[in-house]
């Protein structure tokens, strides 16, 4: 096997085991709530205690330069061990909400220092082909989110700390096997601290057009991960218990792991700008779907959920590669984090008026306001798709 091909699949697997950490509370919040007390408003802030903590932790290292400065497999293995500490100490020692959020905000953190040293080091590895390898990485990221789901539903359910405690061991191993992904030969050596590349990088226009289409569809990813059980449980209580809610919360977030990697190797031949735009099309309309599809027969929903969980996601790797082609290249890792960094910091502001919508009209209608995240951003890809720089993207395929 070629070596990028093992270093990619290293990293990837590596990857998918850290980010089992991202909804592991999230996964239990129906157990945490019980035993705590805890109202829907509440349970939520289980999720966006990560997605700040992500943002605090992705807004400093970007400032720093961190992710240019210090050696990603280095970076990548040292956050997910704190990542992992924080998230078996919840099962360990906590038994109310303040200290839970307190360490969920510092495991989003400590994955600001996993998820873009990642992508920094598939980019180092692959020039051409590189939709796809981070396409798979990307698919890797929806697989481990999802695996908390798949914990719970094969034994999780009513037991927490087993969640917690196994997705803190796969973390664990994971981060190991971040230290033997090796740099690559299109990786820029480590560049000096220049609190201007930020700005350079915040003011050049086809980035930032690049970096709108990502916000936009960052707007509606999370908040679908986050409430998919939720719509489940309220549209299909008498026909499913928690163990099969469970598996297919954890089937429709994982299934973009496979649209991830196969978005990449198209987005590779026809152009990112196309696919991205295309991608969010379809899961916008279904967002705007879900709540004719609620209630529905399963034979309905399955489809349904499968489509939604792919397109969801399958264009997530493409906004990433194509700032990785249009940014400068010494300052990848920080315009790489800045993208994260802000994108995340939307889906505290989605997660939570999806809850505040369903609190108002139900969980039929809650995925509605998420279609504005999809629009917005398929007019910013067109929009660089039309510009010069469009050149630069996927070896002038746009």
């Amino acid at each position: 096997m070629d070596r990028k091909w093992r270093m990619l699949a290293v990293l990837s697997v590596a990857e998918l085991l850290a980010m089992t950490l991202w909804f592991s509370a999230s996964a239990v919040g129906p157990e945490l709530a019980d035993l705590w007390g805890l109202t829907p408003a509440e349970t939520a802030w289980l999720t966006n205690a990560v997605q700040l903590g992500f943002v605090a932790g992705a807004l400093a290292s970007a400032a720093l330069t961190v992710s240019d400065v210090v050696r990603p497999r280095y970076l990548f293995a040292a956050s997910t061990a704190v990542g992992a500490l924080a998230t078996a100490l919840i099962a360990f020692a906590v038994d109310s909400l303040l200290p839970a959020v307190a360490l969920r905000f510092l495991t989003g953190a400590a994955l600001a220092g996993v998820y873009p040293p990642g992508m920094k080091l598939v980019a180092g590895w692959f020039e051409e082909g590189r939709g796809f390898a981070i396409g798979v990485l990307v698919g890797a990221l929806a697989v481990g989110s999802a695996a908390p789901h798949l914990l719970r539903a094969v034994g999780g359910v009513g037991n927490p700390r087993l969640v917690l405690y196994g997705a803190s061991a796969l973390a664990l191993v994971g981060g190991v096997l971040a230290l033997f992904v090796e740099p690559g030969p299109y990786q820029a050596p480590a560049a000096p601290f220049d609190p201007g590349a930020i700005w350079r990088v915040a003011t050049d226009r086809p980035t930032m057009l690049a970096n709108v289409g990502y916000f936009g569809h960052m707007w509606e990813l999370y908040a679908v991960w986050t409430w998919i059980p939720a719509y489940l449980a309220a549209g299909w209580a008498a026909d499913i218990g928690g163990d099969a809610a469970a598996v297919l919360a954890f089937a429709t977030i994982a299934a973009g792991g496979l649209g991830a990697g196969v978005a990449g190797r198209i987005a590779d031949r026809i152009g990112r700008t196309r696919l991205t735009a295309a991608s969010m099309t379809i899961s916008g309309a279904c967002s705007v779907l879900a709540a004719v599809v609620f209630g529905a027969s399963v034979v309905v929903l399955v489809p349904f959920l499968l489509v939604w969980g792919v397109t969801v996601v399958a264009d997530s790797a493409q906004f990433s590669a194509a700032v990785s082609e249009l940014a400068d290249p010494s300052y990848v890792g920080s315009a790489l984090t800045l993208q994260t960094a802000v994108g995340f910091l939307l889906t505290t502001a989605s997660i939570q008026l999806t809850a505040t919508v369903a609190d108002a009209v139900g969980w039929q209608w809650a995925f509605l306001p998420l279609v504005v995240g999809p629009l917005a951003g398929t007019a910013a890809m067109l929009a660089l798709g039309r510009s010069p720089a469009a050149s630069a993207l996927a070896g002038g395929r746009g």
